[in-house]
């Protein structure tokens, strides 16, 4: 089978030949390309190229169905020095702002900058984004999606991003993280405005284009954690939204996925109740408390986990006899390789060694071949 086959089979609850090993390596390619520090070998290699000479599927993510255009925003972009860059987005009601800051060891590994200023600040920016927001169309790219899909070929399927549920969009894009629960606190009336018109929004504008669509891996949703999506707050504000989103892509044989990487202990029976049929990127133990086994044990072959080696043992301190007992463990934890993907959470990170990356795919050579042997 190809790797194609091989995720379509799993995602029709069927069995693989064997357990595909599809890594992101994305963020390794792109540091060592920028630092001219990529092996001699692949000096002058594209990242698919590499992929394929390590034995590698791709994780085929450019791919989109949809596109949105921002309709009576004007929108500039100014450096205000060498590390930050603000954006302004002036409309009839009012601007609002954001701001990226860089960091010169991080450009230097071609990693983005964080985002340290979101557009909802005080009370009366809520009136500005819901603007923006009813203001902003979608367009379909559906043959867009085509090309890539065909493009990408054998090596993989395309998992299209196509967004996050209002509550936590909210928190993690316009208003961040430290501040969303105080603005929960002191402006609950236009929060909760703010939400249902995106809630609205979604569901009449973005939800059908991307039904509609040719894609069937659909990624909404990332970085849902046990501390900032809580089980009172995911059953709140996000458990009706997924699983209403979620029957819709089942009927059109469409699988919801999400991108696991953060703690989700607390929230793993969320997760399956909300209608996810897949979490790709799933970071597990030592980098966060939950342990693929505690998923396994939770979700069975019910929800589809795309991850389990955490990008920590690939590098130092962690020596080779002890990345060599932690993939033998995952292979004990996975078998006998029902509903599973074989990954790194969340990236190949630029300190990773690569011959690490060989020895495991030596590992699915010999060992992953369906059913995966229960014998240590």
């Amino acid at each position: 089978m190809t790797d194609r086959e091989r995720i379509l089979a799993i995602m029709s609850g069927k069995a693989p030949d064997r357990i595909p090993w599809i890594p992101r390596l994305l963020l390794w390619y792109n540091a060592h390309k920028k630092m001219g520090t990529l092996p001699e070998r692949y000096r002058d290699w594209s990242l698919r190229d590499i992929e394929r000479d390590l034995g590698l599927g791709t994780p085929a993510r450019d791919g989109t169905v949809f596109r949105t255009e921002m309709n009576g925003v004007e929108i500039e972009e100014r450096w205000l020095d060498d590390l930050h860059m603000r954006t302004e987005y002036r409309t009839p009601v009012g601007t609002v702002s954001t701001l990226f800051q860089g960091s010169d060891v991080l450009r230097k590994q071609a990693i983005q900058d964080l985002q340290v200023e979101f557009m909802l600040k005080d009370q009366q920016d809520y009136a500005v984004v819901q603007y923006i927001l009813e203001n902003t169309t979608a367009v379909p790219t559906y043959a867009e999606y085509e090309r890539y899909e065909a493009e990408v070929g054998d090596d993989g399927y395309p998992l299209v991003n196509c967004g996050d549920c209002p509550f936590h969009h909210w928190m993690r894009a316009l208003v961040g993280y430290e501040q969303a629960y105080y603005h929960l606190a002191d402006y609950p009336n236009e929060v909760e405005r703010l939400l249902a018109t995106m809630t609205e929004l979604d569901e009449q504008r973005y939800w059908p284009l991307i039904a509609d669509s040719p894609a069937k891996l659909i990624l909404h949703g990332v970085h849902f954690s046990s501390h900032m999506t809580p089980p009172p707050m995911f059953d709140k504000y996000m458990l009706a939204y997924y699983q209403k989103l979620s029957a819709l892509l089942r009927s059109r044989d469409q699988t919801l996925t999400l991108h696991g990487d953060n703690e989700t202990h607390q929230i793993l029976g969320h997760i399956e109740r909300a209608g996810y049929g897949m979490v790709e990127c799933f970071v597990t133990h030592p980098m966060v408390d939950t342990t693929l086994a505690e998923a396994r044990e939770a979700w069975g072959d019910r929800v589809i986990i795309w991850g389990g080696v955490p990008s920590a043992i690939l590098e130092d301190p962690y020596t080779d006899d002890e990345f060599e007992r932690a993939m033998d463990e995952i292979f004990r934890v996975i078998a006998p390789g029902d509903a599973f993907i074989l990954g790194v959470a969340d990236n190949v990170m630029p300190g990773a060694k690569l011959d690490r990356v060989r020895h495991i795919t030596r590992m699915v050579e010999q060992q992953g071949a369906y059913p995966i042997s229960t014998e240590s």
